[in-house]
């Protein structure tokens, strides 16, 4: 069990993803760990993540102190400052950095901060490693479909921090440095379902910007399984995509809704989006692998090239339109991760719309 004793740190652990990553780490899938250390710079999150693992159990005082005792470990830090990264890598075995700006209207508004922390956060781990030769075994980073053919800021950042990581397998065989790349993950904060959800209760109207939108989704239960597969047996340099479903946004939306009388409102695609998203582009179909229920996206450049098996099972970009869910297969979906709870199951059509 490769987690047994060891110490893995996630930065951005209060995200969505991190907070499903540390509760399954802890649960001793890969093994018991020794520490679990969350960084992040948010100090509310870290605190209400904390009061939930252990508020049953102790006093008050003992959830707020002895932090650094604790299987557990809170640090409040930003992947932004090379110090605070360098003494969370003092004692970590492995690392999954979750850390990210992913909101992309928020990123298109302020691309610096975006590149500061989806990019210099990236250069800030793999450099600390390096120059300090912290006996790290594996570093997973958490990448997205935007990066793939980016034409947002988000996506263009995640481009680079994949490029950053990828590269940092050069020259030094300690680490393996990988990436996971996925689509959009069910229910997750700042997701679509949550806010239609939100339109759902505030009397609507649901707001899709175009009927014909796709989007790829995983769940953050895969998002994890993801993570876990990269750290037990990834090679360095490689890419992992999952071989997921996907849906029109519009029918997300008519399956959320169901038989309420909630009006579902288009509004036209934002600036930013796609209206249909790549996990494979064209290009790196070529040097792309099925293994199992993913595709392995061997790096491009030459000195890595081995270190992950050549050939290619793509004939084509792996894009959330080519194999879209019916209405019957999203409401399935949705409900197979209880999304629909407290909803009557979707039993209308088109006529929903108006």
């Amino acid at each position: 069990m490769i987690l047994e004793g060891r110490t893995i740190l996630v930065t951005g652990g209060t995200g969505s993803l991190g907070q499903v990553l540390v509760r399954r780490v802890l649960a001793g899938e890969l093994g018991t760990p020794g520490k679990v250390v969350v960084l992040s710079r948010d100090e509310a999150k870290q605190h209400a993540m904390r009061l939930s693992y252990l508020h049953k159990s102790v006093t008050t005082d003992e959830v707020i102190y002895r932090n650094f005792s604790r299987a557990l470990e809170f640090r409040i830090g930003d992947v932004r400052s090379y110090h605070d990264v360098c003494s969370a890598l003092r004692d970590a075995d492995f690392v999954v950095n979750a850390a990210a700006l992913k909101q992309v209207p928020t990123c298109e508004y302020f691309p610096d901060q975006a590149v500061m922390t989806n990019c210099l956060g990236a250069v800030n781990l793999t450099r600390a490693i390096r120059e300090h030769d912290y006996p790290v075994e594996a570093v997973v980073a958490v990448s997205t479909d935007k990066a793939c053919k980016p034409v947002n800021v988000m996506g263009m950042t995640k481009a680079l921090q994949e490029r950053i990581v990828v590269a940092a397998n050069l020259g030094r065989t300690a680490t393996r440095f990988m990436v996971v790349r996925y689509g959009n993950v069910l229910a997750s904060r700042g997701s679509v379902i949550p806010l239609f959800h939100s339109q759902i209760e505030q009397g609507g109207p649901v707001t899709v910007t175009t009927p014909e939108m796709t989007r790829f989704l995983v769940t953050l239960e895969e998002a994890v399984d993801m993570v876990f597969r990269a750290l037990r047996e990834g090679r360095p340099g490689e890419t992992l995509v999952p071989i997921t479903p996907s849906a029109t946004v519009m029918n997300i939306a008519v399956a959320l809704v169901g038989e309420r009388g909630v009006e579902i409102r288009v509004t036209g695609i934002r600036p930013g989006e796609k209206l249909h998203e790549l996990l494979v582009s064209e290009e790196e179909c070529n040097h792309t692998t099925r293994q199992g229920r993913y595709y392995v996206i061997a790096p491009m450049l030459p000195e890595l090239a081995g270190a992950v098996p050549a050939g290619s099972d793509l004939k084509g970009e792996y894009s959330s339109a080519d194999d879209v869910v019916d209405l019957d297969e999203t409401v399935a979906l949705l409900e197979r991760n209880r999304l629909l709870v407290g909803q009557a199951r979707f039993g209308g059509g088109m006529e929903l719309l108006r």
